[in-house]
């Protein structure tokens, strides 16, 4: 196995040898990051734009064709709200989301460990996704989904032959009963809330935009959060490439939460939650009522200068209608939330008008419940 990286906590700063079945903390029970060392990926000598990732070479890659997903100009959205709206469509992935961009480097990673059994817990698009590239790596999943999760991406899980288990009650119950069937049958819980790795490999969304020389580098970031997978992603991916001096910037990265499961947001305000308080939402991708990564995520929000804002289901619905019929984008309620919030935060100030602002298409609304 590689060494050119470790894990570290991302609290207490304690280092680990890599391992898939490490994914907190033994000392404080916070997640991990990678932290690769300092002979690896020199900075400013990058001129190649080669992302930092936990392989030893491009070979041990595993892709269903992921990633390069296009960014388009929203015009008559952003004529609607006075900035340049840019929209990275996710929903091109293999899977339909961006969680195969997260998914390929963990089965990628678990395929050099000799994995060859996981379980994963999911609102829908991380198990449609880590069930399809499990069957194409030969490795047995079993994905622990809500019962409330839509039909559509159950379907999904099904079709790719991974054993589904429907599990009632919150999205934290769900994950309670995959962690407790992982130590039962003694197997690796491959969490994409959790796994260093999956974060490692939404970091592509964020060196897309530098690529992407047709549009504007966006000065804002919005994006829909229920653990941050993408948001810290796309975060890392920025202070590398400001390390490489190929931005000198951070662009200001806010995030969004339902009014109905909103933590991370409580937490930034300074109000009462717990998990009593979760009500139900159609935006089930950032339905998540104890986010095991929150400071990371306020960390992220505040260094780059950014905001948060809830938004409330009558909202979603009505920005995922509007994006459909008058942008022509299909987008999943938990993406529309995201533009909801964006709509708030221009109106409030927070975004100031002429921005450039880049909001994720998370996953497509054929996978969804229906919003008519």
């Amino acid at each position: 196995m590689s060494n050119h990286y470790k894990f570290e906590c991302s609290s207490c700063e304690t280092e680990y040898s890599p391992s898939p079945s490490l994914i907190e903390c033994e000392i404080c029970d916070s997640p991990l990051n990678i932290k690769y060392l300092p002979t690896h990926y020199s900075g400013a000598d990058n001129t190649s734009l080669e992302i930092p990732l936990p392989l030893n070479s491009q070979s041990e890659l595993f892709s269903l064709g992921e990633g390069n997903t296009p960014t388009v100009n929203l015009t008559n959205t952003s004529a609607l709200l006075d900035v340049n709206l840019l929209a990275k469509n996710e929903s091109q992935n293999p899977t339909g989301s961006f969680k195969d961009r997260g998914t390929s480097i963990l089965i990628s990673c678990l395929l050099k460990f000799g994995i060859k059994e996981i379980v994963e817990d999911s609102s829908g698009n991380a198990g449609s996704s880590i069930s399809a590239y499990s069957a194409a790596a030969g490795i047995k999943a079993h994905i622990f989904a809500p019962e409330t999760a839509p039909p559509p991406k159950i379907s999904q899980i099904k079709v790719y032959g991974a054993t589904h288990h429907s599990t009632p009650g919150s999205r934290d119950k769900v994950t309670e009963s995959a962690r407790k069937y992982a130590v039962k049958h003694n197997l690796i819980y491959a969490s994409h809330n959790l796994s260093p790795y999956f974060i490692e490999g939404t970091k592509s969304f964020g060196y897309e935009l530098l690529s992407d020389t047709s549009h504007t580098f966006p000065t804002d970031i919005v994006i829909p959060v229920g653990n941050g997978s993408l948001y810290i992603g796309v975060y890392k991916a920025m202070t590398e490439l400001i390390s490489y001096k190929l931005i000198t910037q951070l662009p200001r990265m806010h995030f969004i939460q339902a009014e109905s499961v909103k933590p991370i947001a409580s937490a930034v305000y300074n109000q009462k939650w717990n998990n009593k308080m979760v009500l139900q939402t159609k935006a089930g991708g950032i339905a998540v009522g104890s986010p095991p990564r929150l400071n990371q995520v306020i960390n992220v929000m505040k260094v780059s200068g950014g905001e948060c804002d809830t938004v409330h289901e009558e909202e979603i619905t009505n920005w995922q209608l509007e994006l459909a019929r008058t942008e022509g984008i299909y987008c999943e309620p938990t993406s529309a939330a995201a533009f909801a919030g964006t709509s708030k935060m221009i109106k409030s100030g927070k975004i100031r008008k002429g921005s450039t602002v880049l909001v994720p298409i998370t996953g497509s609304g054929l996978k969804d419940t229906s919003p008519v």
